[in-house]
């Protein structure tokens, strides 16, 4: 592995951060014990235990940490580090029911359903549901069958407050599930009916469907991405969220380390324009994370483009923000050019393009009878002036 072209600037990170990310990398050595040792000196724990808890990564970390002979690792912190991962182990065997009960449920109303994220990850990457942290259930159907599913997800005690507003029925592609939550069971479950928000290019539920893996968490078959296809969804959804979660990147190095046809990764990566997020995804976790690299992985993760963003996902990887939960005004600015950034020709082509397709904003500004809704294209212009015009005067 040719390391010098591999090397990010990571100086600002603080001790607390570079200790995590020792113990997330799966080699362990008398040198790798020695330099967490080094790093423990004067460590703030309580600022580790955020992180950890931030990074979503404790189970992973006390898996590690619990036989580990680490003296320097205060008792409260071990403690702390055990009580997070009792916990996610009742949450994600309280998940793993439901999710088999949902897709039993589908199957039997002859709909084929995908898990993308939940226990059904954590067993295929781990084979252990108590190492992977989940909030919620991720299921992919066909986009013919949102109505049949929304029915049975209702009929079932789930409740939504997503009403999809449409107009030109942009929601297909501009959006890419409904949220919906059990107040008895206290189950968040998202609806998917594309992988990513559009508009950009992916497979059809059917090409996913036919190249599936079959998931042995449970006795009901149940189904998840193929690898190929597992590991392009990993990396733009970890793109798309700039890696501000260290976990997104602990699977990377997961399922990097398993024999995929890395033939078929790099034509679905170029298919997808996906290419140089999977080089940005593959840099990070080799830099990070120790993560072994072949020749394929290199040149993908060698390219100077990758690099680029890779160096601009390292500042929200530092920074202690949610960025979906009202970051800094300054986080939020780079995080929106961030995004731009990622995007390819293509996709950036079709981002600004996009802005000049017509919102449910627009109906709302100026309602026009559904027969004359194609108007809403050679209006949306001035009708974009319109409401900044509006919010400048108010």
């Amino acid at each position: 592995m040719r390391n010098s072209q591999l090397i990010m600037k990571r100086d600002s990170f603080p001790k607390e951060l570079d200790l995590l990310l020792a113990y997330l990398k799966l080699e362990q050595d008398e040198l790798s014990h020695g330099r967490q040792q080094e790093l423990a000196i004067d460590m703030d724990w309580d600022r580790f235990i955020q992180l950890v808890r931030h990074h979503r990564v404790s189970a992973i970390i006390y898996n590690r940490l619990k036989n580990a002979n680490h003296p320097w690792i205060p008792t409260n912190v071990l403690e702390a580090l055990r009580n997070e991962y009792n916990n996610n182990v009742f949450r994600m065997l309280h998940l793993s029911g439901e999710m088999e009960s949902i897709c039993k449920l589908l199957a039997e109303n002859h709909i084929h359903a995908l898990l993308l994220k939940g226990p059904a990850l954590a067993f295929d990457l781990y084979g252990d549901i108590s190492l992977r942290t989940s909030k919620d259930l991720d299921i992919l159907v066909d986009i013919h069958k949102l109505d049949e599913v929304n029915k049975l997800l209702l009929e079932q005690g789930y409740e939504t407050e997503d009403i999809i507003q449409t107009l030109l029925n942009s929601w297909k592609w501009r959006k890419q599930h409904v949220a919906y939550f059990h107040p008895r069971k206290r189950i968040f479950l998202e609806l998917h009916w594309r992988l990513n928000p559009g508009p950009a290019k992916e497979p059809s539920f059917n090409e996913l469907w036919e190249r599936k893996k079959l998931n042995a968490l449970t006795s009901y078959p149940v189904y998840g991405l193929g690898e190929a296809d597992l590991f392009c969804f990993l990396v733009s959804h970890g793109a798309r969220h700039g890696w501000f979660r260290l976990r997104w990147l602990v699977d990377i190095d997961i399922l990097t380390r398993r024999q995929i046809d890395w033939t078929s990764v790099s034509l679905f990566l170029k298919k997808y324009q996906l290419t140089m997020i999977g080089g940005q995804a593959l840099k990070l976790a080799s830099n990070l994370l120790g993560t072994p690299l072949n020749n394929e992985m290199e040149t993908m993760a060698n390219r100077s483009r990758a690099g680029l963003l890779a160096q601009l996902a390292l500042l929200f990887i530092n920074e202690k923000y949610d960025l979906h939960s009202n970051p800094p005004e300054t986080i939020a600015s780079n995080l929106k050019r961030y995004l731009f950034a990622v995007k390819s020709k293509r996709q950036k082509l079709l981002y600004i393009l996009n802005k000049f397709y017509p919102y449910p904003i627009d109906a709302q500004t100026l309602p026009l009878p559904k027969s004359i809704h194609y108007l809403y294209f050679p209006l949306r212009p001035f009708l974009w002036a319109w409401r900044k015009a509006k919010d400048v005067l108010t």
